[in-house]
């Protein structure tokens, strides 16, 4: 049974947004400049927060900017550029210097236990660094995905193994595993050893396909518990794991964790995990998703973003039930509503596109694309 409708609600729940890094809005509109700099932003789709590094990727200049240190002032230049010769270079594969040199619409990132981890999509590979670079320019330690890091081939220029990957978008460590949403292939990867130590080291879970081969969508039937169409976002507790199932419209859980392939626990943005319905472009509801593509939990508070709805719903703990309905809503001035920067000017508060986030204590950061920027939101 579905969540009740919430029309109004606990809107903004305290959060209220700090900083702003990325393009200034004159006259409404946040572009980003004709060549890149350190301190302005191209479509960017993911972003890490903790207490000593914001780490964005700067998907649409083929780049991943590091800050050390969490910013306070708006537009604050990065640190360290990878991806890039420089700050002002863009294009992918460092501008056609080839893989081994460069970035492809990078997207998923994370720094844990000291390593810095970022999902490099359409070179079809994840890349490993063993610390988080204070310099511009150094080359990762290892490449997942890829026999070395002069390949880019999707699925390693062949079929579909365990060992390859075609768009991997997320990345996650959860529970001590290690986990990639391999989004092209509609499945998600697992190692439960933590982070591979070799490009060659098979994944012991593969999630959402009955084996290492098999890549269809919804595993060619029609949408299930144990299905993905476009996994993405990943996270979750040692108790559950959550994936942001952006093509289907759900957010899917595991309690406890899978240990094989099978069908989730729990299902949010759907009414049941046999449905993969968009809610219509109308008014919206508190227990529906359009296009998630990132979901981040944080002790007992969740944060989704609902892409195509230019929001963030929050749960104020951690969901128990299919169908349950967010706590409180972020960017849009209801539960019901979903334009595009409210249908109005690019304001501190609004939301274009939000394709990733990351929640710290009480810190949010969201990297809002269609607005070109990150911002940090902060809960009083």
């Amino acid at each position: 049974m579905s969540a009740p409708e919430v029309i109004e609600g606990d809107v903004a729940a305290g959060w209220a947004p700090r900083t702003w890094l990325g393009a200034p809005a004159p006259g409404g509109l946040a572009l980003p400049p004709a060549a890149p700099t350190m301190a302005w932003l191209y479509s960017p789709r993911g972003v890490y927060l903790d207490d000593r590094h914001l780490v964005v990727a700067d998907s649409g200049n083929h780049r991943v900017l590091i800050w050390h240190g969490v910013p306070e002032e708006d537009e604050r230049p990065a640190d360290v550029v990878l991806g890039q010769p420089d700050g002002t270079s863009e294009g992918p594969a460092a501008g056609g210097r080839g893989p081994e040199h460069g970035l492809h619409l990078p997207t998923g990132v994370l720094i844990h236990d000291g390593r810095l981890i970022v999902a490099d999509a359409w070179h079809h590979r994840v890349l490993i660094w063993d610390e988080v670079p204070r310099r511009s320019g150094r080359r990762p330690d290892l490449v997942l995905g890829q026999p070395d890091l002069g390949s880019a081939e999707p699925n390693r220029g062949g079929e579909c193994s365990a060992r390859s990957m075609y768009w991997p978008y997320g990345v996650a460590v959860v529970g001590g595993r290690f986990y990639v949403a391999d989004t092209g292939n509609r499945r998600v990867l697992g190692w439960a050893g933590g982070i591979p130590s070799s490009p060659d080291e098979p994944p012991d879970l593969i999630l959402g396909q009955p084996g290492p081969a098999e890549r269809e969508e919804n595993r060619g039937e029609g949408v299930g518990p144990a299905s993905f169409r476009w996994p993405h976002g990943i996270t979750g507790t040692p108790e559950l794991l959550l994936v942001a199932d952006a093509g289907n419209h759900r957010v899917l859980g595991w309690r406890p964790h899978p240990g094989g392939d099978r069908g989730a626990d729990l299902v949010l943005g759907q009414p049941d995990p046999y449905t993969a319905a968009e809610f219509p472009y109308g008014p919206q509801r508190a227990d529906r998703l359009r296009f998630p593509y990132a979901a981040s939990l944080d002790g007992d508070r969740l944060a989704v973003a609902d892409t195509a709805n230019n929001r963030i719903l929050l749960w104020h703990g951690v969901p128990t039930a299919s169908g349950q309905a967010a706590d409180a809503v972020l960017g849009q001035p209801s539960f019901t509503a979903n334009g595009e920067n409210r249908w109005s000017g690019v304001a501190r508060d609004t939301l274009c596109w939000p394709y990733g986030l990351w929640l710290h204590g009480d810190l949010l950061a969201v990297a809002d694309s269609g607005n070109n920027r990150v911002v940090i939101w902060q809960r009083a």
